[in-house]
């Protein structure tokens, strides 16, 4: 790659450049300033992720633990047909959310009122066993929410830490070497057609 721009050494490129050497720099402290909220953002969604990991993992050993109860007193035959009829135990949406321009989606999840199942054949345990999986169902839906945000959030933060290190390490710097190669160019013109004008009124 060249070290500079392959622009002819005229006052006009040399304008042209400056402009855009302010406009790149412009971007730059921009693109600079994403990437540090970009940052703040992934290490709150890291504490939540962390948070909500450890959670969800002591409420699915909570929900299986009360599975295996059930199915100890009543039997995995008996738990699957009246799974068949179960009525639903929550409610979700899922929603589009943008932060810093990423997009993730976002899981409105809530958990519906138990409704009897019939008293024939079945366990105290199976309530129990319900409402731990609705409430496993929830934590899991949030935990999803939290990934997912996170995963695009980095993947955001990389691709704008690219575009800050080509603008400072490659164009940036191209921009300003062109910039005082037109510079010397142009004082050297003029030192030239100086020195050409001091010798003409000497003849003169």
């Amino acid at each position: 790659m060249q070290d500079r721009l392959n622009i002819p050494p005229t006052k006009s490129s040399l304008l042209d450049l400056r402009r855009k050497l302010v406009f790149l720099n412009e971007g730059y402290r921009l693109l600079e300033r994403k990437r540090e909220l970009l940052t703040r953002l992934v290490y709150d969604k890291l504490g939540e992720y962390g948070e909500l990991s450890r959670s969800t993992r002591a409420v699915m050993a909570r929900a299986y633990r009360w599975l295996g109860i059930t199915q100890m007193r009543m039997g995995s035959n008996r738990i699957e047909q009246l799974a068949l009829g179960m009525p639903l135990a929550v409610e979700a949406r899922v929603l589009p959310r943008r932060n810093m321009s990423v997009q993730y989606p976002s899981v409105e999840i809530s958990r519906l009122p138990l409704m009897p199942v019939g008293i024939l054949g079945t366990d105290a345990s199976l309530d129990e066993t319900r409402a731990s999986f609705a409430e496993m169902a929830v934590r899991v839906a949030q935990l999803a929410e939290v990934e997912t945000a996170l995963w695009r959030l980095l993947e955001e933060q990389r691709k704008t830490q690219k575009r800050v290190n080509a603008l400072k390490y490659n164009v940036i710097p191209r921009y300003q070497r062109t910039i005082a190669y037109v510079e010397s160019s142009l004082e050297e013109e003029e030192r030239n057609n100086l020195f050409q004008l001091k010798v003409l009124a000497r003849r003169l």
